[in-house]
């Protein structure tokens, strides 16, 4: 029996004057042009690399098969990349320059990014 295929969402934050080229190179391979632009990909180790990169400036996280087909209905698709609005209400209470550990915007929010892509929709 196979496993229901895991998706992981990726949502950059911040903007790009002052990152490092190798960051700035990461986000172009991964395509993420502007901010609120989104990606979501297949979970596997060479993403996960990619997100560690450059998780001072996105935030990323699994998403479910129904948030991914809410997206879908609501935002136009290309390359499984989507534009994005800012989210309703606001990021955290730290702000986009602060990691989600410390109640911020920046890095790995595992489940909870289904609840963020939902705000932005």
């Amino acid at each position: 029996m196979t496993e229901p295929k895991k998706y992981v969402a990726i949502v950059l934050v911040r903007g790009m004057i002052g990152a490092d080229q190798d960051v700035k190179d990461t986000v172009r391979m991964l395509n993420l042009e502007r901010k609120f632009s989104c990606l979501v990909v297949e979970d596997s180790p060479v993403y996960r690399g990619m997100f560690q990169k450059v998780k001072d400036y996105a935030t990323y996280g699994e998403i479910t098969e129904e948030t991914l087909k809410a997206l879908d209905a609501k935002r136009e698709k290309k390359n499984n990349h989507y534009t994005l609005s800012p989210p309703k209400g606001g990021f955290e209470r730290n702000g986009i320059k602060q990691p989600f550990s410390t109640h911020g915007a920046l890095g790995n929010r595992g489940v909870k990014m289904n609840d963020l892509i939902k705000k932005m929709m």
